[in-house]
């Protein structure tokens, strides 16, 4: 009965005396307080300077010029060119249609005999007046035999002025049986054929001139003031006031560009975008590649030149307009700014930051004022 309760009793008393003995003789560890590692950020360096703004816009190529060719006389088509056909390229006073010519040749014909009568019988008129004037100096007519050959002279000569516009009306209209390009350009699209009787008024083709083609581009009311636009101007720009715009696109798997220029802005502002719309034309003949009419593209419209602007990347911007600007002991502070604008990745900043202060452009977070920081320099802001 005793060895029953002795020996555990002994079991458990040298248990905790082990135990003591290793808590008295354990090392004991001293509390430490962890060292505060800084935010390693990148740091672009302020640097103050023009910068030219620009504004960004699209549009599709339009011609300059586009007519219908339009047939003055009536006839049968005889011939037409091998560029009257859509896509055919033409240059100015090229030939590109002929009507059956018999009728208006006989009409010309015509016409020049009743010249030749109405001459001979002018030539007659004034002789007889000169004659019957003679006589009536001796008193060998009466007056009113002269005053009758003088009418007769003046209506001779008003015959002859009748037949003689009626000569030139006739030959105008043999002319115009040859349909000749107002312009160098190409055929949009033709309608008519070899045999086909085409009547006065009748649409031939249409066409559009390639010297010069034109871009509409939309602008949003609130870029304008970015750009070198006499306010409330009407019509057409005057050339020192006309700004450059670049066009780029990518055609047969290059990428092209073009250089013009703004040359007149619509008032009309549209009630559905609210964009106002400005228009670029491109003269082909000074690009090294001609412009195509229904090429889309982008547009880079030059503007004025922001004396002293801070561009930075958009990641510096904070909300409420702020940044942040690592100080002289390498810790972040707030600072308040005025944006100038936003444009693709940037932010051009006026006002609120000096020359060569450090802006951070990490995109951090959680941020607190006076927080430590390694700087890392990203390169000046440009």
């Amino acid at each position: 009965m005793m060895r029953r309760f002795v020996i555990p009793g002994l079991v458990v008393f040298v248990s905790i005396l082990g135990a003591a003995t290793l808590m008295a003789t354990s090392p004991k560890v001293a509390p430490s307080v962890p060292e505060v590692v800084p935010t390693t950020v990148r740091i672009v360096t302020v640097e103050p300077q023009p910068v030219l703004l620009t504004v960004s816009s699209q549009g599709t190529v339009a011609p300059s010029t586009e007519s219908d060719l339009i047939s003055e006389v009536s006839g049968r088509v005889i011939w037409m060119s091998p560029s009257l056909v859509a896509g055919g390229y033409f240059e100015k006073g090229a030939a590109l249609l002929r009507l059956d010519t018999q009728d208006y040749a006989a009409s010309v014909a015509r016409a020049q005999a009743g010249v030749t009568r109405t001459e001979a019988e002018r030539e007659h008129a004034a002789f007889e007046y000169q004659r019957l004037q003679s006589l009536e100096e001796r008193k060998l007519v009466s007056r009113s035999q002269l005053e009758n050959a003088l009418r007769a002279s003046r209506v001779a000569d008003a015959a002859l002025k009748d037949a003689r516009a009626a000569l030139e009306q006739a030959q105008r209209d043999l002319g115009r049986t040859e349909i000749a390009a107002p312009f160098t350009g190409l055929v949009r699209a033709e309608q008519v054929d070899i045999g086909q009787f085409v009547a006065r008024g009748a649409p031939i083709a249409k066409i559009y001139a390639t010297d010069f083609v034109e871009v509409r581009l939309p602008v949003a009311d609130r870029q304008l003031q970015y750009l070198k636009l006499p306010p409330g101007h009407r019509g057409e720009l005057p050339v020192d006031a006309q700004p450059k715009v670049m066009l780029r696109a990518d055609y047969a798997g290059q990428r092209l560009e073009w250089n013009g220029r703004i040359v007149r802005s619509e008032a009309e502002i549209d009630v559905q975008s609210r964009m106002v719309h400005v228009v670029a034309r491109i003269e082909n003949a000074t690009q090294a590649t001609p412009l195509s009419v229904g090429l889309f593209v982008a547009a880079q419209i030059e503007g004025l030149v922001a004396e002293a602007v801070v561009a930075l990347p958009r990641t510096a911007l904070r909300e409420g307009n702020r940044v942040l600007v690592v100080d002289a002991a390498n810790t972040l502070r707030f600072r308040d700014i005025t944006p100038l604008r936003l444009h693709g990745d940037q932010v051009l900043i006026e006002g609120g930051l000096s020359a060569g202060e450090r802006v951070c452009v990490s995109p951090l977070q959680t941020v607190v004022d006076g927080m430590p920081v390694t700087p890392v320099a990203d390169g000046p802001a440009a």
